[in-house]
């Protein structure tokens, strides 16, 4: 009886051993698996950063998007250069994004810290003059070349007075009101009104 159970402990034993082993396998084949991947990875971003410094920028956030989709973690370096690229591309609120990403994941310690706040101001400066020109030739389409359609009731709330009716103005002694010269009482324009006042033609009534 003693031989049996001194038998199936060393079976038992046998089991474990050979089960660690398979396990321990199985973790080393995972971790050379995840080696390769992140090696494939790091050549990708190399391949995008030489097409970048080629002035090949279409190409290079072609690579770029491409280890975003393979990565299961975004490396850190990878939001500069992304956000670089984009700056490059004219892409202003993108390389925005991804800029402050890098400097939000490596702080000042960062080694592209200083590069990347450079390119951030830029990128700044850059969007608000293409945003700001957007409004403007938006505004210009609008106003010069279509008659907007104010729906069935055929008001709109004034733009001017906001739909109050009054224009509040601040003063050195308090808010001072102010009747709206372009809207009724109750704040509104109608869709001739409307449409004249996008084209800079609406007279005020006093």
């Amino acid at each position: 009886m003693i031989k049996y159970v001194a038998f199936f402990f060393l079976v038992l034993a046998i089991q474990q051993v050979l089960g660690q082993t398979q396990e321990e396998k199985i973790k080393q084949i995972e971790f050379e698996q995840e080696l390769a991947r992140n090696a494939e990875l790091n050549r990708m971003i190399d391949q995008g950063v030489n097409l970048m410094n080629d002035g090949q920028y279409e190409e290079a956030n072609i690579k770029f998007k491409e280890v975003l989709k393979a990565a299961k973690v975004v490396p850190s370096d990878l939001t500069y250069y992304f956000g670089k690229n984009s700056f490059y591309l004219g892409k202003y609120k993108q390389s925005i994004d991804w800029l402050n990403k890098y400097i939000e994941l490596k702080g000042t310690k960062g080694v592209h810290y200083e590069d990347c706040v450079t390119l951030l101001d830029k990128s700044n400066q850059a969007y608000l003059i293409v945003r700001d020109k957007e409004r403007k030739e938006a505004q210009t389409v609008l106003s010069s070349s279509y008659e907007i359609d104010c729906g069935p009731t055929g008001k709109v709330v004034c733009p001017v007075c906001s739909g109050n009716g009054v224009i509040i103005q601040r003063g050195a002694f308090g808010d001072i009101y102010k009747t709206c010269p372009y809207s009724d009482e109750q704040g509104y324009l109608t869709c001739d009104e409307y449409n004249l006042l996008l084209k800079g033609e609406l007279k005020p009534k006093f």
